[in-house]
């Protein structure tokens, strides 16, 4: 199984809370950029999303959702918030992988980091770039991290 997991696009700074805060212009381009990138290696298929419930993530699945193939299944989740915890959302991880081929959370800093290093501990926490995207091979109960790039590292 493929586990994708993406930071949200760049957003804007003029909200209420941090929850409100929408995606710029850029965070909107940069995320189609990387999904246009993405689609191809998905072979034509995306068995589930789980996207943040915060507006940029939210704004990011929607901007990105027409360039990939069709989720099977789509869902919103309150645990997968900057501050989540990525142990938590690892073990959940893990439970769908029997169900699923590949999976894709959109979701936030410092999360992706910490959560890439709770499926693959050799990998450390990484950095992601706004709309950043990184690949996990799930199998055996273990994480290989494949690829970590960003808007501006490909073509």
């Amino acid at each position: 199984m493929k586990i994708y997991i993406m930071r949200h696009g760049q957003a804007g700074m003029n909200a209420k809370t941090d929850e409100q805060r929408p995606l710029t212009e850029q965070g909107i381009e940069e995320s189609i950029h990387m999904a246009g990138w993405l689609a191809p290696q998905l072979a034509g298929s995306l068995n589930l999303v789980i996207h943040s419930n915060y507006l940029r993530a939210r704004q990011t699945w929607q901007a990105i959702a027409p360039e990939l193939p069709k989720a099977l299944k789509v869902e919103e989740s309150g645990d997968i918030t900057p501050y989540g915890d990525p142990a938590f959302v690892a073990s959940y991880l893990t439970a769908l992988a029997a169900e699923h081929d590949n999976i894709l959370m959109v979701s936030h800093l410092p999360l992706v980091g910490y959560l890439v290093q709770s499926l693959c501990p050799a990998a450390g926490a990484p950095m992601f770039a706004t709309s950043g995207l990184a690949c996990i091979e799930w199998q055996d109960g273990k994480g290989v991290l494949l690829w970590l790039e960003g808007p501006h590292t490909i073509r």
